[in-house]
């Protein structure tokens, strides 16, 4: 169980921090600043400031789950220079994160596919492109059958779950582990495109919005509906959660 809380840890670490490194790269590239890059829970109390560079803190917090990259010095009322930049270059930004984790699960699947199966660099890039396609219309075709009631979500795991899943991969070798990692990357990366509050998806959904009104909505819209999609994500996190539980009891 130690052994898979760590590898848990440790994979979903990296997945959030190359989610991360997507926005703050699109970000940069875009002229927004970005005032802080976290690793961890976003709302658990930083631990310390790693280092700085430009007008960025990369700080550390207490929970190791999660990160965040932080367009504001005050809160979601000072960050001007998100909201002053072009739909396009915000929606790069909004976006970024998940084309990170898409083309980080197809970087590591290439050296797996050459190693494990001992096949031609050539040959490992068509099947990685092959699994990417194959795990990004799966993970789709479950999630749309979720909210059209068509599935069930006896597939869908949270923390515990997936810690049992990274301690089974560990089991089974250091390809395994990273082939698991790729797939939790791609994973991450596809939920949160989806249309949903407090998701980029759903960031990207009020994008179109501004776009199509010609008008910005107003902060206290975008505060409202992030506090209802944090919300809802914890009671479907706590929901799972429990699931697995009895599950790994069962």
């Amino acid at each position: 169980m130690v052994l898979s809380f760590i590898a848990f840890v440790i994979v979903f670490s990296i997945v959030v921090l190359v989610h991360e490194l997507g926005h703050f790269i699109a970000a940069r590239k875009a002229g927004v600043k970005v005032y802080e890059f976290s690793i961890g829970f976003p709302f658990s109390p930083r631990l310390c400031t790693l280092f700085h560079h430009k007008e960025t803190e990369f700080t550390l917090r207490l929970l190791p789950l999660g990160g965040f990259v932080s367009f504001s010095k005050d809160g979601d009322e000072g960050a001007d220079d998100l909201f002053r930049a072009s739909y396009s270059n915000r929606a790069l930004i909004m976006s970024a994160g998940s084309l990170f984790n898409i083309a980080f699960a197809f970087l590591i699947f290439v050296p797996v596919f050459i190693a494990g199966k001992h096949i031609p660099f050539i040959d490992a890039v068509f099947a990685s492109a092959k699994t990417v396609l194959g795990i990004f219309s799966g993970t789709v075709i479950f999630i749309f059958n979720i909210f059209s009631g068509n599935g069930s979500m006896e597939g869908l795991s949270g923390p515990v779950g997936i810690a049992v899943m990274a301690g089974k991969a560990t089991g089974m070798g250091f390809l395994n582990l990273i082939y698991f990692t790729g797939v939790l990357s791609m994973s991450l990366g596809i939920m949160n495109l989806f249309p949903l509050p407090a998701l980029d998806g759903g960031q990207l959904v009020m994008l179109l919005i501004e776009s199509v009104r010609k008008k910005p909505l107003r902060l206290k819209t975008y505060q409202a509906v992030n506090l209802i999609g944090f919300a809802l994500f914890i009671i479907l996190s706590v929901f799972v959660t429990y699931k697995d539980v009895v599950k790994l009891i069962a």
